[in-house]
């Protein structure tokens, strides 16, 4: 089979390559790779922003795919479950490597639902730069600002924004930057593209949408696409690139046509001024070589690129701009241009070695891979195959890994056998030898590694423990199901494909309900449970059932004492005839809900949303995360040790509320002391630390119920906009906002200033601005945000679609939780039958 290398030269070469299926062998990473030219990318977006087809245009661009798949037809390279081809939506990320020019991009596609923030998680957690997608009709949009947030969380050194769909009818580069500074994704926005609607003037008067071309104002040129034919997923026929004009006088007459003068040349120069200008403001460097520079022809013009380019990387590195570039992935325009920004300006693994102290557990950072032959490896996501067995991705934070070497897992403490190094294409493997500093690939032969686990290739000591990397917490989960087997004989083998699959996936997590007698799963919403059962009927092959979804409610503090309540305890046993008994100081106080609290910290979600602190020999207050977590130091606190006794015992404890059974949250509980009597084993700590908390629990009694909330928006005509805001309204949903589409979070403070910025005028994107000089006619639809209990909304698809007659769409984000008045609290009780 032959595949054809494009490219965009002027002449344009053909090399043939002659392998059968998809030319995997010319594209195994080789070892010896220099880290600066390796790029860890992600896409991540909003559900149907365009992620995966970007992901197959990408792919098509770089030689590795002749023709690419689409969504619509179940032909995509990184979706290839059942359920993702099924259903149109990414459910699990995937990582492939794309080799562009001198680099090599080691991609991952995410999910866009917030079901699967797990996977959004995980891969953020080793990445070094993120391409946000946003789609250009909506703009920002809830999973938006959630998937930032978890780029933060992990900071992500670089970042970029490519603004897709700029084909589609109502698609606004105006209006989706305005959304970038309303939902204060970033202050500095920088242009560096423009798109071309068409390159025949008269379409901007008519209101056609569309993207003929595309104009790069860093290297000063324009690029034309001519669309193909064949199909809707064809790439275009051709595509061409040439050079802008270098004065203002040839300028004008660019894209010239026999009727009229293109809407587009007086756009051109106010956009590469305003763009040097905002590089300016931040680079001296650049300052200086524009004013070195004569006044004619325009310095503007007459800048190198390569000092452009420059700043623009150094810029980009410290996050003082927002680089955006856009295109329509579905016409395959723009994706090349893509390509070389996340080149030329994201981060390398050179430039992020350990890129913040955060990254190393407590304790470690004196020993913060300080040799780049020091194997550290991160193990960012476990999947299963029936036929390879158990797959590790990992990145490689120092060193070289190797095939057939031995590693010990610091996490854990457990040694593994590396049987084989592969990469991945989405589902194909391809065995190499090694992994180099800064690759992406998978390990095949560990037993014991779970998601967040560090590996290294230093001996076990005791004295010298090796730095652990930070770890991946998952998501608290929301919601919950009964696992019903289909008879006896199902029971063992479903209880096996349970902890397989919470093995692969950490969000999902497995409980015994002892009072009820039933195997409980928790996920992260409706979706998560419904992906998951049916991923163990035909993955796994059992037979099952899940019963009634339930959500997951939780109790806080009622103390609202800013000093919380402090008890010191002894406890005392006698057992087999020998004395035990332990002395703790335990401090409860009620955490507040936002994170400006003094005591939230890195570790709280691995608490179910406490906080936990000790308080050591010099009165400093620790925070450690829960003994239960990926993320806890087994190395430097064993579970036979007093800390990890003690902790245990705290985890215990907030499992279940002694008035409501249901666990706790929002608790800040601090140990100011403790001691065990000589003799006594560490487990008396744990018995301690759980009854004393129990004890003052039970002495401040019953806290609020806090249940699960989520932002909703319903897409609708007005002829069904009252039945749907009247159905939400009846469910307990509360109206935000009907239209305006600019509802931001609670914490949100205002939108960034346009001060400075260049803002493109509407009329660029012609199809969103109306046909020019007439009046636009009001659109039918309207766009309702409001929020609601989650425990409501279990069937909102169901009920939306029978009151709006199957004409309206809606989407869901979580919310968070919040504290229930008493009327619902006596509701909630006695649903979960504890009233």
């Amino acid at each position: 089979m032959q595949m054809f290398l494009r490219t965009l030269a002027p002449s344009t070469k053909t090399i043939a390559c002659r392998t059968r299926g998809n030319c995997l062998r010319c594209y195994a990473t080789a070892s010896s790779l220099d880290p600066r030219d390796i790029r860890n990318i992600a896409l991540l977006a909003h559900i149907d922003s365009g992620k995966t087809t970007l992901t197959e245009s990408i792919l098509h661009a770089s030689s590795y795919l002749t023709a690419p798949g689409s969504v619509d037809t179940g032909s995509t390279t990184t979706d290839f479950l059942p359920a993702e081809r099924e259903r149109g939506i990414t459910i699990q990320s995937a990582s492939i490597p794309v080799h562009w020019k001198r680099w090599t991009f080691n991609l991952i596609d995410t999910p866009g639902h917030a079901d699967f923030g797990m996977e959004v998680e995980s891969a953020s957690r080793v990445i070094d730069g993120a391409v946000v997608l946003l789609d250009a009709v909506e703009g920002v949009e809830g999973q938006t600002k959630g998937v930032w947030r978890q780029l933060d969380r992990h900071s992500v050194p670089t970042r970029m924004i490519f603004l897709n769909k700029l084909d589609r009818t109502g698609a606004s580069f105006n209006s989706s930057l305005l959304s970038m500074l309303n939902h204060r994704l970033h202050p500095k926005p920088a242009v560096l593209t423009l798109p071309i609607a068409s390159f025949d003037p008269q379409k901007y008067d008519t209101a056609e949408p569309g993207i003929e071309g595309i104009v790069d104002l860093v290297n000063w040129e324009v690029w034309r696409w001519k669309p193909s034919n064949e199909s809707t997923y064809a790439a275009a026929e051709s595509v061409s690139r040439s050079p802008l004009p270098l004065t203002e006088e040839a300028l004008s007459t660019t894209f010239e046509s026999s009727t009229k003068s293109h809407p587009m040349i007086a756009e051109l120069l106010p956009a590469r001024m305003a763009l040097i200008h905002t590089l300016c403001d931040s680079s001296p460097e650049l300052m200086d070589a524009l004013l070195e520079l004569p006044d004619k022809p325009s310095p503007y013009l007459m800048i190198p690129k390569e000092k452009l380019m420059s700043a623009l990387r150094q810029l980009t590195l410290d996050r003082t701009i927002l680089p955006i570039v856009c295109g329509a992935a579905l016409k395959h325009v723009g994706t090349e241009i893509l390509l070389n920004y996340v080149g030329e300006l994201l981060a390398s693994p050179f430039d992020v070695t350990v890129r913040d102290p955060k990254d190393l557990v407590a304790g470690a950072r004196k020993n913060a891979i300080q040799k780049r032959e020091q194997l550290q490896v991160l193990a960012w996501k476990v999947s299963w195959d029936k036929r390879k067995g158990w797959m590790t991705f990992v990145r490689v934070y120092s060193g070289t890994l190797n095939a057939q070497s031995s590693l010990i897992n610091t996490t854990n403490r457990q040694k593994e056998r590396v049987s084989k190094v592969m990469l991945f294409y989405a589902s194909q493997p391809e065995e190499v030898e090694a992994l180099s500093f800064g690759g992406v690939g998978v390990i095949l032969g560990l037993k014991h590694t779970r998601t967040g686990d560090t590996l290294t290739s230093m001996s076990w000591n005791e004295s010298d423990a090796p730095s652990t990397l930070r770890s991946i917490t998952p998501p608290p989960s929301v919601i919950s199901a009964s696992v019903v087997p289909h008879s006896r004989s199902d029971v063992e083998p479903v209880q096996e494909a349970l902890q397989s699959l919470a093995r692969t996936d950490p969000s999902l997590r497995v409980t015994e309900d002892v009072q009820e007698g039933q195997t409980l799963v928790h996920g992260l919403g409706a979706l998560h449970l419904e992906i998951v059962e049916g991923r163990l009927k035909d993955e796994w092959g059992v037979k099952l059932q899940f019963g009634k979804r339930r959500v997951t409610y939780r109790e806080n503090f009622r103390n609202e004492d800013p000093d919380g309540v402090t008890k010191e305890s002894r406890w005392e046993r006698d057992v087999g005839g020998k004395h035990m008994g332990a002395s703790i100081t335990m401090t409860v106080r009620a955490l507040h809900e936002d994170a400006t609290d003094p005591f939230h910290h890195q570790f709280v979600e691995t608490w179910g949303g406490n906080s936990v602190t000790i308080r050591d020999k010099a009165g400093e207050l620790i925070a450690l995360p829960s003994p239960d977590s990926s993320g806890f130091d087994n190395l430097k606190f064993p579970s036979t040790s007093v800390v990890a006794s003690l902790l245990q015992g705290i985890s215990s404890g907030l499992t279940s509320s002694p008035h409501t059974l249901l666990p706790l949250s929002y608790l800040n509980i601090t140990i100011s002391s403790f001691s065990l009597d000589q003799g006594s084993p560490p487990s008396a700590l744990t018995a301690a630390a759980a009854g004393i908390l129990r004890t003052i629990l039970m002495d401040a009694g019953a806290g609020r119920i806090m249940e699960p909330f989520v932002r909703v928006k319903v897409d609708v005509g007005d002829e069904t906009l009252g039945k749907v805001v009247k159905d939400l309204t009846e469910h307990g949903g509360e109206i935000q906002d009907l239209g305006s589409g600019m509802i931001t979070d609670d914490n949100e403070v205002g939108p960034y200033s346009q001060d400075g910025l260049y803002i493109p005028p509407k009329w660029l994107t012609p199809s969103s601005s109306g046909t020019r000089g007439s009046e636009v006619t009001a659109s039918i639809k309207r766009s309702i945000h409001a929020v609601a209990p989650l425990a409501r909304m279990l069937d909102y698809s169901s009920r939306l679609r029978a009151v709006s007659g199957g004409q309206a769409v809606f989407e869901m984000s979580n919310a968070g939780f919040r504290s229930v008045g008493e009327a619902r609290r006596i509701e909630i009780l006695k649903d979960i039958g504890r009233l």
